[in-house]
């Protein structure tokens, strides 16, 4: 399955201009083949950790213009947005089949607390998980990266690939490979980071979005500016992985159960 990761910096606060510019993105890559395009971490409006403008629920204008460019280009589309939740708003991501129908919604559980995205966002509680030909994805935003827990529950549920929308600081580079790689090759499955790049209020990015196969290999890298990646995702890949080396097979839950309650008595 051919996917294209949309390394591309939106226009500031702006949704509408931002999807406007974005639509010769879509007509790019589905006349290259791809079946799925994701895109960075609130891309319509910029990711800051401390703005709650222009957040919509589903009927807003990012997902009705997803959805409308999705069904124009016969295209699959993971898509970010700021959602409109009680009593704060959720940093979401969200999946669009070809048709322009809803796949699944992904609220992002491990908010950013070092820059207080905890205290203008509310964090998600529940996996995301779709099918688009044959492929089980799972989604994962930006931070979540640095918690290998969830991923591991993503491999319990047999899911191929995590598409992990992210605004990754050029300042931190260096771990967005590691983590990548490291959370692929624990769990045996495609990890694709789509990043932003530019600089804005928040923060200066160099994109570097890429992608790991279920042996941790990077199997493609964009560079610094804006840029349409191509991969491919085999899940007979990912299974062949995992019979060949069957490490889940090694795990000892409750075990790890038993002495994480250990340690808090």
């Amino acid at each position: 399955m051919r996917c294209c990761s949309a390394q591309i910096d939106g226009v500031w606060e702006s949704p509408e201009q931002t999807l406007e510019t974005a639509e010769p993105v879509f007509s790019d890559a589905a006349r290259a083949g791809a079946a799925l395009i994701s895109f960075p971490e609130q891309f319509p409006t910029g990711w800051d950790p401390a703005s709650n403008k222009n957040s919509e629920d589903l009927a807003g204008p990012t997902v009705t213009g997803l959805r409308r460019l999705a069904k124009k280009y016969s295209i699959n589309v993971i898509g970010s947005f700021r959602e409109t939740f009680s009593p704060k708003p959720r940093n979401t991501s969200i999946a669009i089949g070809n048709d322009g129908e809803i796949l699944a919604t992904y609220a992002k559980i491990h908010l950013f607390t070092p820059g207080m995205e905890d205290r203008t966002f509310t964090p998600g509680v529940s996996l995301a998980t779709f099918t688009i030909e044959g492929v089980h994805f799972g989604l994962a935003i930006c931070y979540d990266l640095r918690f290998p827990e969830l991923f591991r529950l993503y491999r319990r549920k047999g899911v191929h690939a995590v598409i992990v929308p992210s605004a990754w600081p050029k300042s931190r580079l260096r771990y967005w490979e590691l983590f990548i790689q490291s959370r692929a090759a624990e769990n045996q499955m495609y990890v694709a980071g789509v990043n932003t790049t530019g600089t804005n209020p928040v923060d200066q990015y160099s994109g570097a979005s890429m992608t790991a196969d279920p042996h941790g290999t990077i199997i493609a890298r964009a560079g610094t500016g804006n840029e349409l990646l191509y991969y491919e995702i085999d899940p007979q890949f990912v299974k062949q992985t995992r019979r060949d080396f069957p490490v889940e097979n090694d795990r000892k839950d409750a075990l790890y159960i038993s002495l994480m309650s250990e340690q808090t008595k």
